[in-house]
């Protein structure tokens, strides 16, 4: 069982799926709302994901993507793509134990700050991720 939760721990969540596409992501909207140079995600079947204690608020930010958050303290805990229902990706460093799960790639690193350098080895593609 993975558990994690926001800053100020208002909104928690738990999860027994299995975490894949471990990522880091560069892209222009993930560094926006979280306020980062990049993001690392998780994902689990969306089924798997339960939030314990208050609901998170949620933007939409994009057509197809909603995004949730803590509405209290403003942490970023997930982003839910209509066009894949059944997954949900989950921020890493909201995990309890963010050590758990770490990366395993870097997607969309033609959108990288140019500061930002990727030099730990992982593979790192220019968009998403190729299938399989």
């Amino acid at each position: 069982m993975l558990t994690g939760g926001c800053y100020c721990g208002a909104v928690r969540y738990e999860t027994d799926g299995e975490p894949f596409h471990e990522t880091i992501c560069h892209c222009a909207d993930c560094r926006r709302i979280v306020g980062a140079a990049s993001v690392a995600w998780f994902t689990v079947p969306r089924a798997t994901l339960r939030f314990t204690r208050q609901e998170p608020a949620s933007v939409r930010s994009s057509p197809a993507v909603m995004r949730r958050f803590c509405g209290a303290c403003g942490t970023s805990l997930t982003y839910a793509n209509d066009g894949a229902p059944d997954e949900i990706d989950v921020t890493t460093a909201s995990l309890d134990d963010a050590e758990a799960w770490p990366p395993k790639t870097h997607t969309r690193v033609r959108g990288k700050l140019r500061w930002e350098a990727v030099c730990d080895g992982l593979p790192a593609f220019e968009g998403v991720r190729p299938k399989g």
